[in-house]
């Protein structure tokens, strides 16, 4: 009979301790979820960032030592330089185009301006270039600049026409640059010209 009692206060001091080592187990284990949840959410919110963001943060990073840019006019034209000017929408551009080659649309249909002299090329809007504008009134060709919102303008000859620009940058106009630029051919069904910009 003694036995029999010191075995059940035995056993049950043996359930008390599994328990106990249980439960304990399981309070970590609930520790430990709650920890993992707040590290993925918190590599989530470090993942979280939109394309424009990481777009301008590679561009950062790509710096602004970049004295010129490669300009091709259509898909097989010869390289032409772009001296790039010393400033925040030259550098800008020149960071965006360090991290993705832009190939623009040439567009000839608006009314008012005179293509015998010059061109733009519309860059899209997610990229944020910023600009400081001056009348201009007179361009010397191999002049481009920049006009808000997100144009490049290029004078491959002498004009005179006003406009709130931004000078980025001047090419050689030699007789070469001039023709290339006058006989970029429209894009097979497409219906317009283009122009690639890229890092050399």
């Amino acid at each position: 009979m003694k036995n029999k009692v010191i075995k059940k206060v035995i056993g049950m001091a043996a359930m008390i301790i599994v328990s106990a080592a249980v439960l304990g187990g399981c309070g970590q284990d609930e520790e430990s979820r709650t920890t993992g949840d707040t590290s993925q959410s918190t590599a989530g919110e470090e993942v979280a960032e939109t394309d424009t963001e990481a777009e301008t943060r590679t561009a950062s990073q790509a710096g602004d030592s970049v004295s010129e840019l490669e300009v091709r006019f259509g898909d097989d034209g010869e390289p032409f330089m772009m001296q790039l000017l010393d400033n925040e929408t030259a550098a800008a551009i020149a960071r965006y185009v360090g991290t993705s080659d832009w190939r623009l649309p040439i567009y000839e249909r608006d009314a008012d301006a005179d293509y015998d002299v010059m061109q733009y090329y519309d860059v899209s809007s997610r990229y944020d270039i910023p600009s400081n504008p001056e009348t201009v009134t007179s361009e010397k060709a191999g002049e481009v600049y920049y006009s808000d919102p997100n144009r490049i303008v290029l004078f491959y000859r002498d004009a005179e026409i006003t406009g709130e620009y931004t000078k980025i940058g001047t090419f050689d106009p030699t007789e070469e640059f001039v023709t290339a630029v006058e006989e970029n051919p429209v894009l097979e069904g497409w219906g317009n010209k283009i122009v690639q910009i890229a890092k050399p």
